[in-house]
């Protein structure tokens, strides 16, 4: 396979070895260069599948050097050059250092093609059982619980399905933050080493997994934390202000009341004209 020049952005496993394409596979015996965001990872998967390096160079990419790597990557593809990048597991820039680098390759013009391949993110979506025709995948929250709460009150209103990583050592406090701040009554799941042997999926609402979890050990693996959307139920004044409240922090008045309206059912009028009077306008 003679590829062209550009960069290949490369999905790899996030399971077993053989949850790699047939196209992956060939775009990494075929690329000039190789960067990876772990490349004792990259190492053990082309070994796997008998593919020799030859003499290419391999360079280590994540977020401690990529100002340092990303010149010598646009050098080579300036040259035409075509550059394989690899994840430590799963799609390339989701959650992932190489956005910077295909941003900068893009700001210059250059090639930049998808290998798709296995992502947690739509993995937990098929399996999650909740709505998939419209979600928001929000990466990792922050660590310590103010600024948590803070970033889901910011999504509390949002009119989805919501999509979340995180570690196995916050995940109890994290359910419970968002059992906190998102409602406990809303449905979830937590799905813990995707396409592996010993792959769990739990259902159930907010506030059941927050104490499940708090109950036990820390689970191993990373996790994926999905959401469903908003309930519409009856809103009182005091839910509505909440929600506009939560929703304003980050928003407009007019996108405010609009993510709120549609969360709540509630007349897009009546919630514009209440934001406007809680923003003080």
């Amino acid at each position: 396979m003679a590829l062209a020049p550009g960069l290949y952005l490369v999905a790899t496993p996030i399971g077993t070895a053989d949850d790699v394409t047939l196209r992956a596979l060939a775009v990494l015996r075929s690329a000039d260069w190789l960067a990876a965001e772990d490349t004792r990872q990259a190492r053990k998967l082309m070994e796997i599948h008998g593919i020799p390096l030859a003499g290419r160079p391999i360079l280590p990419y994540h977020d401690h050097n990529g100002a340092q790597q990303r010149p010598r990557i646009l050098a080579a593809l300036r040259e035409g050059k075509s550059v394989a990048y690899v994840s430590d597991a799963g799609t390339p820039l989701i959650a992932d250092p190489g956005y910077r680098l295909a941003e900068a390759v893009i700001a210059e013009g250059l090639a930049v093609t998808a290998v798709p391949g296995a992502s947690a993110v739509l993995a937990a979506l098929s399996v999650a059982g909740l709505p998939t025709d419209r979600f928001l995948f929000a990466g990792f929250l922050p660590p310590k619980s103010a600024a948590r709460r803070t970033e889901l009150a910011e999504l509390a209103a949002v009119p989805a399905t919501l999509v979340f990583y995180e570690a196995p050592r916050r995940l109890a406090a994290v359910l419970a933050d968002m059992a906190a701040v998102l409602g406990g009554g809303r449905r979830a799941a937590v799905c813990r080493e995707l396409t592996k042997r010993f792959e769990e999926t739990r259902r159930d609402t907010l506030a059941a997994l927050a104490e499940a979890y708090a109950a036990e050990d820390p689970p191993k693996g990373e996790a994926v934390v999905v959401i469903g959307p908003p309930l519409r139920t009856e809103a009182t004044a005091e839910t509505l202000d909440d929600a506009l409240r939560a929703a304003l922090g980050a928003n407009s008045v007019k996108d405010a009341a609009a993510l709120v309206a549609e969360a709540t059912g509630l007349p897009k009028k009546r919630v514009y004209a209440r934001a406007l009077e809680l923003s003080g306008r």
